[in-house]
């Protein structure tokens, strides 16, 4: 863990109020990832995934 992380939590002893805070902040910075990773992947059409079609029939 970096020293400007362990600042910015407050050490050891940090507020679980403030600790709460961080996780909302890094849970949203998740989901904005995600949610552009399933932008790029929308655009790319879907290469990899087979249609339906092309999936045998067991």
């Amino acid at each position: 863990m970096s020293e400007e992380s362990v600042s910015q939590q407050g050490g050891a002893g940090a507020r679980p109020q403030g600790l709460l805070q961080q996780m909302e902040e890094l849970m949203a910075a998740l989901n904005a990832d995600l949610s552009a990773l399933d932008a790029d992947l929308q655009s790319a059409g879907g290469a990899g995934r087979p249609n339906d079609e092309a999936r045998p029939i067991s």
